[in-house]
Formats: C-alpha cells, structure tokens, sequence
C-alpha cells in the first residue's frame, strides 16, 4: 500500500500511533483545508488499514453509517454501511465534519467511542464488538460552526483530541514543494501571499487561504499558467463572491506576483 504524501507539523503521526495502540478513537480539529483529511489518509496507509471515509451532511443519518435493507432481484437484503464495514475489517472508519451529520448519528458512534467499542444493529439483531484494528476517527472544524452544530461535551470527552492549525511558513513551503513538485521561490510566494490574507483584519472572508488552496495555486502555475490568473482562480473567487472583497485580495495578489 503506497503512503500518500503528508508532512507533519507537530507530534500528530506519533499521537495517533498511541491511540491506535490503545484502541482509542481520535477527534481533529481545524480550519478547512489544512490536512486532516489527508493526514488520516496517511495514517492509514502508514498503519495498513482500510479507510472507510464518509463526508458527513445535513441529511446524513444513522442508517446511512450502520446500513439498511435493500431489494436485489426481488428479494430483501441487507447492506452494510460504512461504519459498519470498518468495524467488521478492524480498519478506520473517518467521518468527516461530523458536526454536519443528524443528531440520531452520535447515539450510533458512542458506544464505539467508549470502552464498550460495541456497535448494535437493531435491524439485523446483530452486537458487533470491535477488533483491536478498528479505529474511530472524527473531525471538524470549530472556527466555522455555530452554536446548534457544535459538539456536545458528551460526545467530545470520548475522544483523543489533536488540534491542526495553520503550518508555519518554513513547513508550508516544504507541504507545498512535496504536494506540487515547485521550486522554493514559488513556494515562498505563495505562502506569504497566504499568509497576507490570513492576516486581512479589515475584509470579512468565511474562511482564509488554507493549504491546500496554495497547492492548487501551485500546481496550476508549475503547469504554465499566469501566476496572477492561477492566484485569481484557486484562491481569491475560492474565497469570496463579493466583489469588493475579491477586489482586494487582488491588491494582495498583485503585490506579490505583481506586472
């Protein structure tokens, strides 16, 4: 199994390693677009378990994770769910931005998130218990929710918490040069350039110039495009539709790759 790529910023492979190890289930926390998706996608190469990723939404539901019937050719089946199949492989079941998914789904994901590591199918009248190799990992992003999606202290002191923020720039600059195959010199710019629109307190932006926006910026200029016209795609109309804001961010953008 081929480990994607991924450059840690902390201590984070060897915290995850540990609870790997203690069968504890972890919770990321996070901006968009700093590699939380990725990391656990490395993680599990690196440990040589199956990924079972959902990305969770307004109408995700218990039934969506665990599974439900279903008819084949005339008969009546049952189909596991994500959740489901990690916890009968023993691999990392990932939900992403859990916060977003329905209510009914955090009474499915507590007991396998305590030291039952249950999960009961009431439609199929099955209890599966966990193997050692299952892994519940969750994430979220903190800064961006609202009181009515936030997590309950309940459900958040079941887990192992790792933080990601933004690189520092030094580590940036490595992330971007390992994701997109560009030199330094480029990098460098992109990453002051982001971090320039991090550091916007007058403009009013949903979320900042995140990592993996600048690895696009950079792969679309290491392929021949403009760099400003790269910037103006993959970060600045990314960032905002206003056109006051999108005006200037391309102040911020022209300083750095200005003609």
């Amino acid at each position: 199994m081929t480990v994607p790529f991924y450059k840690a910023t902390g201590d984070e492979v060897r915290l995850f390693e540990h609870a790997w190890r203690n069968r504890l289930p972890v919770l990321i926390k996070g901006p968009t677009g700093v590699g939380k998706t990725r990391f656990v996608t490395h993680m599990a190469a690196r440990l040589g378990l199956s990924l079972h990723s959902v990305a969770c939404h307004d109408d995700l539901t218990a039934a969506d994770l665990i599974g439900r019937h279903l008819i084949k050719g005339g008969e009546t089946v049952w189909q596991d769910g994500p959740l489901t199949r990690a916890v009968r492989e023993g691999g990392i079941c990932y939900l992403d931005e859990v916060v977003e998914a329905r209510k009914d789904t955090t009474v499915v994901i507590h007991p396998l998130a305590d030291h039952r590591r249950e999960l009961p199918i009431d439609r199929t009248g099955e209890l599966l218990r966990a193997p050692p190799g299952f892994m519940l990992v969750v994430s979220y992003n903190p800064g961006y929710q609202n009181f009515l999606k936030g997590m309950k202290p309940s459900t958040r002191q079941r887990f192992v918490s790792l933080r990601f923020d933004f690189p520092a720039p030094e580590r940036e600059i490595e992330i971007l040069q390992g994701e997109s195959g560009c030199d330094d010199f480029l990098a460098g710019k992109l990453v002051g350039l982001g971090n320039a629109i991090r550091s916007l307190k007058t403009v009013d932006l949903e979320e900042v110039a995140s990592t993996r926006l600048l690895v696009y910026a950079a792969l679309l200029i290491k392929d021949g495009l403009d760099p400003v016209e790269a910037c103006r795609a993959a970060l600045v109309e990314s960032l905002s539709d206003d056109a006051e804001v999108t005006a200037g961010l391309m102040e911020l953008v022209l300083a750095s790759f200005g003609r």
